[in-house]
């Protein structure tokens, strides 16, 4: 009990100091990489995989489909307000380069829950459930990308979340904000997920990879409670 109260008091201090609006922001930011971590380690194919192969895979894997599909949820809810939060911080002390990755990385996610982009899963997953064939399920995802605002917007994402996240990283180390080897990790981290998901697909080092990202968010959450701590509203 002696040792439960020792840990309890310093939480809550934290919370009156910093205030438990930003104390909140700060336990969410590394929700929505993680869960997207998560999300690589159980995806049941492939990046690189036709529509017709995923939709294939994903009718064979239901249960892990379903998990894909609430980290999806989990991510929609917490990964934009933390990377706002993420180049918000960036900003007090790289305010350019920590806009740049703020705008370009918010747009980068925005548009993985937007536009039909991440309709490949949702489909994929209903249509094994109608007992639609996975040909047939494939050549469906394949009409929806090939509509031009969900092309566009699956184009935003990709660029956004791997750019805009490099730049939140390196505005990060700029502005001394978090530990070098954290920033650097952020920084990295995304490049290390384009390459386990296209050109040498792994999904446990895709999911590492993420990992990496939910690290640098959660150290840039703990400066984001020091910094408010030291500068109170």
């Amino acid at each position: 009990m002696t040792t439960t109260a020792g840990i309890a008091r310093p939480i809550a201090t934290a919370r009156r100091r910093v205030g438990f609006d930003r104390f909140a922001l700060a336990v969410l930011m590394p929700i929505g990489p993680l869960a997207i971590a998560v999300l690589r380690l159980v995806l049941p194919y492939y990046t690189t995989d036709s529509n017709t192969i995923v939709a294939a895979r994903t009718a064979a894997h239901q249960g892990r489909e379903m998990i894909v599909l609430w980290m999806i949820l989990v991510a929609s809810l917490t990964l934009i307000p933390g990377v706002i939060a993420v180049g918000m911080l960036a900003r007090t002390r790289a305010p350019v380069l920590g806009t740049i990755g703020l705008v370009v990385s918010f747009a980068g996610f925005m548009n993985l829950f937007g536009a039909g982009v991440g309709d490949q899963d949702s489909v994929s997953l209903g249509a094994a459930r109608i007992g639609m064939g996975a040909t047939t399920a494939g050549r469906l995802i394949d009409s929806i990308d090939a509509i031009h605002p969900v092309g566009l917007g699956g184009a935003i994402f990709i660029f956004g979340h791997i750019v805009g996240v490099l730049l939140l990283g390196i505005a990060l180390w700029r502005g001394r904000l978090v530990p070098v080897c954290a920033a650097v990790l952020l920084a990295v981290s995304q490049l290390l997920h384009l390459t386990f998901a296209v050109f040498v697909p792994n999904h446990l080092l895709d999911g590492l990879a993420w990992g990496l990202t939910a690290l640098g968010f959660a150290a840039a959450a703990i400066a984001l409670v020091r910094h408010a701590a030291e500068n109170p509203a």
